[in-house]
């Protein structure tokens, strides 16, 4: 998949904005937490992802007051 990525015109700068995991996982009949654990996941993935692309900066901004 990185024989994909076009070096030259690569940004920079990334960043993540997680939305949804709960809502996702309660469509899914599973309980909130489980979303979040996902969410987690794929947070970890692409941090593996941009490393190994070559980003140099990936920011997933945490809004605390949607957490309720």
């Amino acid at each position: 998949m990185l024989s994909l990525i076009d070096k030259i015109n690569l940004p920079i700068h990334i960043a993540i904005i997680m939305d949804g995991n709960g809502r996702w996982a309660t469509a899914q009949g599973k309980e909130r937490i489980f979303g979040h654990s996902c969410g987690v996941q794929a947070v970890k993935s692409a941090i593996e992802g941009a490393n190994d692309a070559g980003i140099k900066y990936l920011v997933a901004p945490y809004d605390h007051c949607n957490i309720f």
